[in-house]
C-alpha cells in the first residue's frame, strides 16, 4: 500500500515534515528490540519523486478500516429492518450480536495493544480514530484471525526525556499548548499529559465502536457522538446512559456497555476523564475486565 505526499510546491513544508516524521516513527518502532508488534502497520521502504512527492510504502495488511468495517454493519442493520422485524429470526440476531460483540472487542484490544506498544517506545499516536485502524478482515465470524493496525503516524511525537527537555516540534505545538493549558509544565507532567491524550482519542474511538456497528445507518455518527459525550453532557456518562435508553434506536448499544454490570461504561467514564492524570494507561485498559472478554462469558 503506498500512501504519498504532495511535494514542497504544493503541500508546503508541513507536508514534507509530516513524512519525514511518519517514516521517523516507523523506523523506531521496527527497529525494537522487543521486536515488531503486529498491531502497528509495517513500512517496508520510501522514495522521493524529481517533483518531490514523498512516498511511502507498506505491508498490505487490508483494505478496510475500523471506519469502514463500522459503516457497514450500521447499513447492514438498516438494510435488515427495512425489510421487516420478521426477516431475522431471534436466534439468528442474538448470534449475530454476539459474534459483532466480540468482534468490537477484538478490535478494540488490538487498537490499545498497538497504542501501548507506541506508548513503550515513548512515541505518542496523535491521531488515533476509526480511520486509522486497518483490519485484514470485516467478517465478524473471522474475529479470531483479526489483527487491527494502527496507522496514519504523520503527527507522532517523541516523547522521550531529551526530546522534551530540548523543546518543541512545530507538529506537536497544539499538544503542548493543550498540555500547559491542563497544568502539565515539566517535562514529566507533559510526558503525562501527551499520554493521556492519546487516551481520550482511544475512549472516543471507543464510544464509536460501541456505538455506530449496532445502530442503524445515519443515527449517529463520529462528530455527533463526540458533542453529544464533550458538549451535551461534559463527559457525565451515567447522564449518557439515561439518554441513550430513552432511545430505542441507541438500545443495543446501551446494552453492549451495559455488559458485566455497567463495565463498558466504566471504561469509558476512565478514559475520558476531564482530568488528564486520572485516565489509565495503555497497558491497564487492555486489563479492564471490560477488554479481557471476561463480559463475554
Amino acid at each position: 500500500m503506498f500512501k504519498v505526499y504532495p511535494g514542497q510546491r504544493a503541500g508546503g513544508v508541513e507536508a514534507d515534515m509530516m513524512a519525514a516524521n511518519e517514516l521517523n516513527a516507523h523506523a523506531v518502532l521496527q527497529s525494537s528490540s522487543k521486536g515488531i508488534c503486529q498491531n502497528v502497520v509495517i513500512l517496508v521502504g520510501g522514495f522521493e519523486t524529481k517533483t518531490g512527492e514523498q512516498w511511502l510504502a507498506f505491508r498490505n495488511d487490508g483494505k478496510y478500516s475500523a471506519a469502514d468495517y463500522a459503516k457497514i454493519m450500521s447499513e447492514r442493520i438498516s438494510k435488515s429492518r427495512s425489510m421487516g422485524e420478521n426477516s431475522w429470526n431471534r436466534f439468528e440476531l442474538g448470534q449475530t450480536i454476539k459474534l459483532r460483540r466480540y468482534f468490537v472487542i477484538k478490535l478494540l484490544r488490538g487498537a490499545i495493544s498497538g497504542l501501548a506498544y507506541m506508548h513503550d517506545h515513548d512515541r505518542l499516536h496523535q491521531s488515533l480514530g476509526p480511520s486509522s485502524i486497518v483490519l485484514n478482515t470485516i467478517v465478524e465470524k473471522d474475529a479470531a484471525y483479526l489483527v487491527p493496525r494502527l496507522r496514519d503516524l504523520a503527527f507522532s511525537v517523541d516523547i522521550r526525556m531529551s526530546c522534551l527537555e530540548e523543546g518543541l516540534g512545530t507538529l506537536s505545538e497544539g499538544l503542548w499548548r493543550r498540555a500547559i493549558a491542563a497544568g502539565a509544565f515539566t517535562p514529566m507532567e507533559k510526558r503525562a499529559f501527551g499520554i493521556a491524550d492519546d487516551i481520550y482519542e482511544a475512549g472516543l474511538l471507543f464510544a464509536y465502536l460501541a456505538f455506530v456497528p449496532f445502530c442503524e445507518a445515519g443515527i449517529i455518527d463520529s462528530l455527533s457522538l463526540q458533542r453529544l459525550l464533550e458538549n451535551t453532557f461534559q463527559l457525565d456518562l451515567e447522564a449518557v446512559r439515561e439518554y441513550c435508553l430513552a432511545d430505542d434506536k441507541l438500545e443495543e448499544a446501551v446494552k453492549f456497555l451495559d455488559l458485566g454490570d455497567r463495565a463498558g461504561w466504566q471504561l469509558l467514564q476512565a478514559m475520558l476523564d476531564s482530568d488528564f492524570r486520572k485516565r489509565p494507561i495503555a497497558e491497564a485498559v487492555l486489563n479492564h475486565r471490560f477488554l479481557t472478554g471476561a463480559v463475554l462469558e
